[in-house]
């Protein structure tokens, strides 16, 4: 009996450090693209749109230094936001950018302080319009679970108060019963 106990309580824990471990990339995806330190990893990002503003799914986005012919092919994710991480040095700086999406190229050219060796080095290329979202803000969904959290959080203090108000009150009117004989 009790290596059953056992048993279901090291399965728990397993569950617990799993769901962690996922939490951890959903609240912070910088995890996943964090493969340079910042003074040699330049960030291209944005949104591919289609021309009446909704957003382009599943689209492939081409963003190529084209001094060093180096470049990679993204996918836009459901909201048609894209981003691409290249290993840049100082000496990149004013390199060509080319930024292709849906046919439609736009030129860029590479630029960042030298000297600012924290500050992440990078550069937002939309395509259409009326879908640009600000991504440094938390999700929509972040909001919605904080809100339900915190309701259900009132929701039991509520339960607490309510019902330690009610034995306080009876533990009263017993009082005063005993007082009147």
């Amino acid at each position: 009996m009790e290596w059953k106990t056992r048993r279901k309580s090291g399965f728990r824990w397993i569950v617990v450090v799993a769901i962690a471990g996922i939490c951890a990339f959903v609240v912070h995806p910088a995890v996943l693209y964090a493969t340079h330190e910042a003074d040699h990893r330049y960030t291209v990002e944005g949104f591919v749109c289609s021309a009446d503003g909704k957003p382009s799914a599943n689209t492939e986005v081409l963003v190529k230094d084209t001094r060093v012919s180096y470049g990679q092919t993204v996918i836009t994710d459901d909201g048609g936001y894209y981003r691409a991480a290249f290993h840049l040095h100082n000496d990149n700086l004013g390199d060509p950018l080319l930024v292709e999406a849906k046919g439609e190229q736009q030129h860029h050219k590479i630029q960042f302080d030298p000297k600012d060796l924290e500050s992440e080095r990078k550069i937002q290329v939309n395509f259409g319009s009326g879908c640009v979202h600000d991504r440094s803000a938390p999700p929509a969904w972040l909001w919605i679970v904080l809100g339900v959290v915190g309701g259900a959080v009132a929701l039991l203090v509520g339960v607490k108060v309510v019902r330690s108000q009610r034995k306080s009150g009876g533990r009263r009117e017993k009082g005063q019963g005993k007082q009147k004989k």
